[in-house]
């Protein structure tokens, strides 16, 4: 929109903002990198259902263990804390109060905590965060996959895999017919998340990059299970799970979560 229609677009009504985050990383030798791509097309079907605003999307996020693969572009914490406070003050400036992020990218879950508790402390306004791939129910993962879904969940595999075949089919390569073992660190096994091993029964956080664990950026999961059937699936549900609560929180006061929609 230009500014002009932006402003009469918020004239007639106060609409909820869609922020959609994401990042630049590798995804499997099979899938783009950049997971921004499906939150930015699904925070824009939820939005446009919801009679929402969807923002452009930050396709950068926080991945210090990707570091090690090229071509992705990680963004420090300092930075992404900062770049997300500058596009929500610039919703804030314009008094629209309502404004919900939509993050595919797991990692920026605390980074997106430190910044809406900031918010709330200085402006009074609480700014929802969805998390979209831990939206998924057990139900909706069962509905994809069947009895196969624990095989099929992991990064590098699904939901991202598939909802990309879904979303953008041509952008997906085929995925490897064989997996190679992970690598130990320390002596001990790696876990699937890449900054991990496991020690009696437990994990030990360590930082490291996930070249030092997985040479092909697989953390768990089985890729070649994955079909743009079960992305339509992950993604048919995670628009209307947005949708309907965009529809929820636009009903709301931002400043008062004591309050329910019939009790502004």
């Amino acid at each position: 929109m230009s500014h002009a229609a932006f402003a009469a677009r918020i004239a007639a009504d106060r609409p909820v903002i869609v922020l959609p985050l994401g990042s630049q990383e590798e995804q499997g030798p099979h899938a783009p990198m950049g997971d921004f791509v499906a939150a930015e097309r699904i925070a824009m079907a939820a939005a446009e259902a919801a009679g929402a605003v969807c923002a452009p999307v930050l396709p950068f996020g926080f991945a210090e263990f990707f570091r090690g693969f090229p071509g992705g572009v990680q963004l420090r914490g300092p930075t992404f804390r900062a770049v997300l406070r500058d596009m929500i003050d610039s919703f804030l400036d314009h008094g629209l109060d309502r404004v919900v992020i939509v993050n595919g990218h797991s990692t920026n879950a605390p980074l997106i905590a430190e910044v809406v508790h900031a918010v709330r402390r200085e402006t009074g306004v609480v700014v929802p965060a969805i998390h979209l791939w831990r939206s998924l129910p057990d139900a909706v993962w069962e509905e994809a996959h069947a009895d196969r879904a624990a095989a099929a969940r992991g990064h590098g595999a699904d939901p991202v895999t598939s909802v990309m075949m879904y979303l953008a089919p041509g952008l997906v390569g085929q995925a490897p017919s064989d997996t190679p073992e992970r690598k130990p660190v320390f002596g001990l096994p790696s876990d699937p998340h890449f900054a991990s091993a496991r020690f009696g029964g437990a994990s030990v956080d360590l930082p490291l990059d996930a070249t030092e664990v997985a040479d092909d950026g697989i953390g768990s999961g089985d890729p070649s299970l994955s079909s743009a059937q079960a992305g339509r699936t992950f993604t048919r549900f995670l628009v209307r799970h947005v949708a309907d609560f965009l529809d929820h929180f636009a009903k709301c006061d931002p400043r008062r979560p004591d309050l329910g929609p019939e009790e502004r």
